[in-house]
């Protein structure tokens, strides 16, 4: 199923983050765009100038992208999401170039299934910086320019 990049972005949105309001939806939409327009590290390279489409098909990035995870199907794919107005409102928002200032210039986030975040991202490339409902934003701390 060939998706524009409005369409792939506003069902990632609503399968990545759907259960999370309006605040956590744009604050996951808001990651999207600022991989997409950091000038350093990996995220650079993949956008390659801001290309947010590249950045939402980066592999291994969104479960939400993999129809299997770990051999078994994962039903929870953009290709079974049907977006509401609210996921192509956002995806609008944030193909404007606009971000939650909640999340400030995080490029990472995920939910560790706890009441609390860890400190850093896995690798200590992302540090915390704001917890939105059930998911943990990290911004890039220096070790992030390296990779």
């Amino acid at each position: 199923m060939a998706l524009d990049t409005r369409e792939l972005f506003a069902r990632l949105i609503k399968c990545e983050a759907g259960g999370e309001g309006y605040d956590g939806m744009q604050a996951v939409a808001s990651v999207i765009v600022n991989r997409a327009q950091i000038e350093t590290g990996e995220f650079a390279r993949v956008s390659n100038g801001g290309d947010f489409r590249a950045i939402i098909e980066q592999p291994g990035q969104f479960t939400c992208l993999k129809t299997s995870v770990g051999g078994v199907y994962n039903p929870q794919n953009v290709y079974n999401i049907t977006p509401e107005d609210i996921h192509y409102e956002i995806a609008d928002w944030a193909l404007a170039g606009n971000t939650a200032s909640s999340v400030g210039n995080s490029i990472f986030f995920f939910n560790p299934y706890s009441d609390t975040c860890p400190n850093y991202f896995p690798t200590k490339i992302g540090i915390i910086y704001n917890r939105i409902g059930d998911h943990c934003f990290y911004a890039p701390t220096n070790a992030y320019d390296d990779t």
